[in-house]
């Protein structure tokens, strides 16, 4: 088990590449963010949290999976 960093920086650098994983399969299916957040049944505003690495729910990166057909472990890896 190992313990945890002293700052939480660890967390929102890992939150980032998930939102350029995101991004990356967005732009690999040529895809438009409006596409991929309508599809998802969220906001543009909830998505694009998403892609910037801020905070989100555990649903969220599971709709985008969905709509993207990708494995979450994909996204999240």
């Amino acid at each position: 088990m190992r313990d945890l960093p002293d700052d939480d920086t660890w967390i929102h650098e890992r939150r980032r590449a998930i939102g350029d994983r995101v991004r990356a399969e967005r732009l690999r299916q040529n895809l438009t963010q409006d596409a991929v957040w309508l599809a998802a049944g969220l906001s543009r505003w909830t998505y694009q949290r998403v892609e910037r690495g801020e905070e989100w729910k555990s649903s969220t990166l599971l709709r985008i999976a969905w709509v993207l057909d990708v494995p979450l472990a994909t996204l999240v890896e």
